[in-house]
């Protein structure tokens, strides 16, 4: 593939707060994220840092899409909402991740509710768990293919989440699992990687968003102090950021 990689983010969510004063957006979020990733993947691979093209896409309000002629990979975001709603914008948004599988050239990254949406437009179950929240960081029993994408033996990774992808599409390679989450992350070689946890996020990110929901009643007691007690572990999202990169440019 021919520098520069052109990638359309799909946001799918605005921030709030501190984080929308910070980024503007989750597609800068997931700038950040992907250009740690790009340096990540020139150190740990010894090649030349990749050339990004990144371009955002207000999937919820303006409903704007990219023309896939015009990019190499589409990312799905994350996003407060439940990626089984009946939601026009929603539906649309499954309508076009059907319209991406269904060619083979533009890859397909997915992040969390992203991630359910792809399991969604290949027709397996998308609901809410029975376990719960999954919250800040976690770490992510990985598959020998996990473990060969990410280069890591288990992922710690940041959760916001309480919806799944209840079973692997027939056709997907299984990356991880959780012990809330059984479909931690998707693989099809050259097709589509995705993964239920915020590789982009960060704990400022994930403090207010623990803080938010819990102000608001989301989150009890337990949720909140859970999630604020791991908030500041490290984590691999960098490695997530080079794996998605290096799954765009393979």
């Amino acid at each position: 593939m021919k520098p520069p990689l052109r990638i359309a983010i799909l946001e799918c969510d605005t921030p709030i707060g501190k984080t929308k004063a910070k980024y503007g957006g989750y597609g800068n979020v997931f700038r950040a994220l992907l250009e740690a990733g790009a340096e990540h993947l020139a150190q740990k691979d010894d090649v030349a840092k990749p050339e990004l093209k990144l371009e955002y896409y207000d999937v919820v309000g303006a409903q704007a899409y990219p023309k896939l002629e015009d990019v190499d990979a589409v990312l799905l975001t994350g996003s407060r909402h439940n990626s089984f709603d009946p939601d026009p914008w929603i539906l649309r948004l499954v309508a076009f991740t059907k319209d991406l599988l269904a060619q083979t050239r533009v890859r397909i990254i997915g992040v969390c509710f992203g991630h359910q949406i792809i399991g969604r437009a290949m027709d397996v179950k998308v609901d809410r768990s029975d376990k719960g929240w999954e919250v800040s960081v976690t770490p992510m029993r990985l598959t020998g293919k996990g473990r060969e994408l990410f280069g890591v033996q288990e992922l710690e990774i940041h959760q916001m989440h309480h919806d799944i992808v209840y079973t692997y599409p027939p056709s997907v390679t299984p990356l991880g699992d959780s012990d809330r989450c059984e479909v931690q992350g998707m693989y099809i070689k050259d097709r589509l990687i995705t993964v239920q946890g915020h590789p982009e996020f960060t704990g400022d990110i994930v403090e207010e968003l623990l803080e938010n929901r819990h102000e608001k009643g989301i989150f009890t007691d337990e949720v909140y102090e859970d999630g604020m007690a791991r908030v500041r572990k490290p984590h691999d999202g960098f490695a997530v950021g080079a794996a998605f990169l290096r799954f765009v440019m393979d």
